[in-house]
């Protein structure tokens, strides 16, 4: 039995599926941009990218904690 994803990354195949683009594409839009407070980020999806603000949200939240190191 796989265990199942949980957490930001549980968003990430809708995603993929909603907006055509790979994930990875997504976080390296994220860590290009010049924005770095998490809410900015979310805003900035959500208006430049047109994303939803929970797919905003999932992509802005695990990109910065792979930033972080957790």
């Amino acid at each position: 039995m796989t265990a199942s994803v949980k957490g930001p990354a549980s968003y990430f195949p809708s995603i993929e599926k909603k907006y055509g683009r790979p994930i990875t594409e997504w976080k390296d839009l994220i860590r290009a941009s010049p924005l770095t407070r998490h809410r900015e980020l979310v805003t900035w999806l959500k208006t430049e990218h047109g994303l939803g603000h929970g797919h905003a949200n999932a992509l802005v939240a695990h990109t910065l904690a792979e930033n972080a190191g957790t």
